[in-house]
């Protein structure tokens, strides 16, 4: 019996969850997975760690070339697809090349939204060489060569990324301004009070922040050679030489598009990650839309992710949806948002300090935590962080004890867990298996939870019986 041919394309971090939890479940069939970037899939939330300087490029990989090797999965990088045969059963690639499958994965992740600003594309179709987009590993590399060269930049996106740009190019000494088109910084994620506080403490960072205005033009200068400025919808303009684009994506759809597969905003699937199309299709993370919603974090795509790998392996699962769980990681700033704290239904406890940069919100129904925002202190995010995912009820005065604690009271303890608790929910660790661990860099490389879930961070050392002060999740090891 012939074994089935799996064809991946995309090489992202779904994808490379998807492969390691094949492996670990003996899937039977023949790997292949189509990437079209030169390098083996990377960390891309670390990106903006490699624009301040904090990480080497070459220490946010997730996987070497040779780990696929060895699991005898045929990686091919640099590969562009062209289009999909689903009669066929085919892949075909921008060279000729095709590739046939039995089962078909999309991880094609998303696209970066280029904004109604004129200049923004030269006539031949490509950014104007002042203009970045930061989505890719190509994309800072370009943004650090362009760095030097640079006194004043502009970033056009208000969002999470938004702000780790802007931080990382001000450490590095660029006076960096952000533009946002909604009345407050991080609109998506929280509430006006939140933004508030952001705005206020990126200014005392040094970074100038204009909310609820639109750049509309690019100011070139009269030798048609760089950029001067950027003009806002208010008429002002802001002086410039390099203006990054952070103003989110879309999920990138076309090829499923064209291959005839149900697409709203992304590739539709069902509970099984399956196109109603066809079943032999699947799609996961970005570029997949799950129950009419589509995501841009990493916590859900590697829920897809693995509940995929479990079924392709013969376990009757199903994707029930994510815990959405965000964090902001950029010098000077700290936010973490758990779920929908703007529209989640439920009693609020809220407290906000600008003064110090603070404001903390949980949305709490029926004693649960179903939604929290904290900025500027994280002290509490991984009990709170514990609660939300485990659904524990808390008692009435609970809530406010988590933002307000008493003066004097001891911090709680998060080291009384029982074994099959899980600590890490984006690396699936339970807390007996880091108790197993010889010490914190072990612990590190199980968690590997650079997407901010925030309870393990809280966690790690203790249950590994270590004081160390830092963070035990945010360090990624190339392996």
């Amino acid at each position: 019996m012939s074994r089935e041919r799996l064809v991946v394309v995309g090489h992202g971090m779904a994808c490379t969850r998807l492969v390691e939890q094949l492996v670990a479940g003996a899937y039977a069939g023949r790997v292949t997975v189509l990437g079209d970037e030169p390098v083996p899939a990377y960390n891309r939330i670390l990106l903006s760690a490699v624009l301040e300087g904090t990480h080497a490029a070459g220490a946010i990989g997730l996987r070497r070339a040779e780990w696929y090797a060895e699991h005898d999965i045929d990686l091919r990088l640099g590969t562009k697809v062209l289009a999909v045969d689903r009669e066929h059963r085919d892949v075909m690639l921008v060279d000729g090349t095709v590739v046939p499958f039995d089962r078909l994965v999309l991880a094609t992740g998303s696209l970066p939204t280029l904004p109604p600003v004129r200049g923004l594309v030269t006539p031949e179709g490509r950014l104007h060489p002042s203009v970045h987009a930061f989505r890719s590993l190509a994309d800072c590399d370009g943004l650090v060569a362009a760095v030097p060269g640079a006194r004043r930049a502009v970033v056009v996106g208000g969002g999470l990324l938004g702000l780790q740009v802007a931080r990382a190019l001000s450490v590095r000494g660029v006076s960096t301004e952000v533009v946002e088109g909604a009345e407050h910084l991080l609109s998506r994620q929280v509430g006006a009070g939140a933004g508030q506080v952001l705005a206020r403490s990126l200014r005392r960072l040094g970074t100038t922040v204009y909310t609820g205005a639109r750049a509309v033009r690019l100011v070139e200068p009269a030798s048609g050679e760089g950029v001067t400025g950027v003009r806002l919808d208010n008429g002002a303009v802001l002086d410039t030489d390099l203006v990054v684009l952070t103003a989110g994506g879309r999920p990138s759809t076309s090829l499923a598009r064209a291959a005839g597969l149900a697409v709203r905003r992304g590739v539709v699937v069902d509970d099984h990650l399956t196109s109603p199309t066809d079943p032999a299709v699947h799609a996961i993370g970005d570029c997949a839309e799950h129950r009419g919603t589509t995501t841009g974090f990493v916590p859900p795509a590697w829920d897809q992710a693995a509940v995929l790998a479990r079924r392709l392996c013969g376990e009757d699962v199903a994707h029930a949806g994510s815990r959405g769980v965000a964090r902001l990681r950029a010098t000077g700033l700290d936010v973490a948002v758990l779920g929908d704290p703007v529209g989640a239904a439920g009693e609020v406890v809220e407290v906000t300090n600008p003064v110090v940069g603070k404001h903390s919100r949980l949305v709490v129904r029926g004693g649960v935590v179903v939604a929290a925002a904290l900025v500027g202190d994280l002290s509490r995010v991984g009990l709170i962080t514990q609660h939300y995912d485990r659904g524990t009820v808390l008692g009435p005065h609970e809530p406010g004890q988590l933002l307000l604690p008493e003066r004097g009271a001891a911090a709680p303890t998060t080291t009384a867990l029982p074994d099959d608790v899980e600590v890490c929910a984006c690396a699936g660790v339970s807390a007996g298996r880091l108790r197993g661990c010889a010490d914190l860099q072990e612990a590190r490389e199980q968690t590997r939870a650079t997407t901010g879930c925030g309870s393990c961070t809280a966690t790690c050392a203790q249950l590994v019986g270590t004081t160390a002060a830092e963070p035990a999740c945010e360090v990624v090891r190339t392996k």
